[in-house]
């Protein structure tokens, strides 16, 4: 008997691809039913995003005017304090949230802070991140650089994800070290560091750290803002740590965007357009504490109820209850801190005209 010819080893391979490819048929593909409704999400947080930049201008305007009366001894034009400045000092907020927890009292220096930090934790816990995406100037800031790169370079890079989870619990490692602080501070301390000449001017060594920025820090602040041209939203990602207080807030939230699997083109569409990176098109719901509520997933999505930003019970956020919802929190509890007489840090003048000239000299009390 004459033996049968062996099959070659491509031929095997060829067989068995063969048989692969009608045992595990490719997933069909699914059928578009597009969007009817304009998509309006972006060019409201757009209004919203602007609208508190305009503001945060006038504040910085106004305040500066007030600082440069008391630097020069009442020779130059005068404007009211605006309170609203004490929202760029996020530490002093924190301290004075812990007096009122321990004391059940609002704290007489820099309370405006405190207020406008419950406002934006609330936004945070309703809304996820939403403070981060739609009203943070720094964020509006970041998110425009990146933009920018992509528009110029056609493209963002993004960090292996062995080098971006280590970086990503930097900011939680800096908001760690601040609470640490705060928490080992009890309430006579942390009213003896904000009555201190140091704690009574905070706000403007703030200002006073824009106004005759040395060189180490703009070195800095241009190394961040290249790298945010490059690698979206670098600071926010990475180091910002109010950023990682407003995520943890987030956790808890009840609104997430969900995925409609069913209705769902497997387009990958979300996932691409996502700043934060992350999986949109693979879940059913975001709960990542990187979600912003920035809506730009929801925006590029082409099918027709497939991704949405809901409450339990699929009861849909539109961008409009999103922009509302913001606007009342954040008006409303400065309205409650106006009414009740807590929004104002009331100083004597004298004061003031003291410790203002000095700004610069005066020093942290724990050092």
């Amino acid at each position: 008997m004459s033996a049968q010819p062996q099959p070659s080893p491509s031929s095997v391979s060829n067989l068995v691809a063969q048989a692969a490819q009608f045992s595990s048929p490719a997933k069909p593909k699914k059928k578009l039913v597009r969007r009817l409704d304009v998509d309006r999400s972006q060019r409201i947080r757009r209004i919203v995003q602007f609208a508190f930049i305009a503001l945060n201008i006038y504040l910085g305007v106004q305040f500066y005017v007030w600082v440069r009366f008391f630097e020069t001894s009442g020779a130059s034009r005068y404007a009211a304090r605006p309170a609203g400045i004490e929202g760029w000092l996020p530490i002093a907020a924190l301290m004075n949230l812990k007096y009122l927890l321990l004391t059940s009292k609002v704290p007489a220096v820099h309370p405006a802070g405190m207020f406008l930090l419950i406002a934006f934790l609330a936004m945070s816990f309703i809304f996820k991140k939403s403070f981060c995406s739609w009203l943070c100037p720094v964020g509006t800031l970041s998110e425009y650089l990146w933009k920018f790169g992509r528009h110029t370079f056609r493209r963002n890079f993004s960090l292996p994800r062995w080098l971006d989870i280590p970086l990503r619990s930097l900011k939680y490692l800096l908001l760690g070290l601040f609470v640490y602080v705060i928490v080992r501070m009890d309430a006579d301390a942390i009213a003896g560091f904000l009555t201190s000449p140091y704690g009574l001017i905070a706000d403007v060594k703030m200002l006073n750290f824009f106004r005759f920025m040395g060189t180490t820090a703009a070195i800095t602040i241009g190394v961040l803002s290249i790298l945010s041209i490059f690698i979206q939203n670098f600071w926010c990602r990475f180091l910002c740590p109010y950023g990682a207080l407003m995520g943890l807030a987030a956790l808890f939230s009840p609104a997430k965007i969900r995925r409609n699997e069913s209705a769902c083109i497997d387009c990958s569409k979300c996932a691409k357009a996502c700043p934060s990176n992350l999986p949109v098109d693979k879940l059913v719901q975001i709960r990542s504490v990187e979600c912003t509520a920035c809506l730009e997933c929801v925006a590029v999505c082409p099918a027709n109820d497939a991704l949405a930003f809901e409450l339990p019970r699929r009861k849909r956020l539109s961008p409009a209850a999103i922009a509302a919802g913001i606007a009342i929190l954040f008006f409303g509890l400065i309205a409650y801190a106006k009414i009740t007489g807590h929004w104002e840090t009331r100083i004597p003048h004298a004061v003031y005209m003291q410790l203002v000239p000095g700004a610069n000299e005066a020093s942290h009390p724990g050092l």
